[in-house]
């Protein structure tokens, strides 16, 4: 497979962006729960079981999923990928 190199680098996660979530909630001091509580209010409804697995790569994220994440803690979506971005060598 031509990309597998490219998930290997993952080391068994299911997402990018986890462990940048967990960074930016911290430093934010948001708990799981009230960053899912601030979710909520936005309409989106991730619960704080589910941003445990998203930080820990147990689970996926959907895309409006992060762009939602990256507004409640408000930061620009781009810092969750710049890291992945710039890993992936040159076509």
């Amino acid at each position: 497979m031509a990309n597998s190199r490219n998930y290997d680098a993952l080391n068994g996660k299911r997402n990018i962006v986890g462990d940048k979530i967990k960074q930016y909630r911290l430093d934010a001091k948001f708990s799981r729960q009230s960053l899912s509580n601030k979710l909520m209010l936005m309409g989106f409804d991730i619960q704080a079981n589910s941003i445990y697995d998203i930080e820990n790569g147990l689970r996926t994220v959907t895309d409006y999923e992060i762009c939602a994440i990256a507004k409640a803690l408000k930061i620009p979506i781009q810092d969750f990928l710049n890291d992945y971005y710039n890993s992936i060598e040159n076509i």
